[in-house]
């Protein structure tokens, strides 16, 4: 799984598409401090571990993700739902309508939604 500053890379790469260090590094030191090397070493990290690839573009490596973002996100729901809640997603929903985290619009949403899945069974 990623770390909360390997999600952050991610999420620039994502959004941009293809991206190198230098441009992810200027993404992010634009919402905190981070370090040029710090950015570098761990998009090395992310590329030996399979979440990066990348290709070489004159003097630079150019990034892409290996994994999409609708399959990661997926991914890092599951394992959020799975750790914190012993994989029932109830307890989830509850505690978001209990601390007034979902809006009237969100469950209008949610309720189409379950509607429509019902529809397909």
């Amino acid at each position: 799984m990623l770390s909360g500053p390997q999600l952050e890379i991610m999420k620039v790469v994502w959004r941009l598409g293809e991206a190198t260090v230098r441009d992810v590094y200027e993404d992010l030191r634009i919402r905190r401090p981070v370090a040029y090397t710090t950015v570098m070493t761990t998009m090395k990290n992310m590329e030996a571990r399979g979440h990066l690839r990348k290709r070489t573009e004159g003097r630079a490596f150019v990034y892409a993700a290996s994994i999409p973002e609708s399959r990661m996100l997926r991914r890092i729901v599951r394992d959020f739902i799975d750790r914190v809640f012993n994989g029932s997603t109830e307890p989830l929903l509850a505690h978001l309508v209990e601390e007034r985290r979902l809006s009237e619009k969100d469950l209008e949403e949610i309720g189409k939604m379950i509607r429509e899945k019902g529809k397909q069974h």
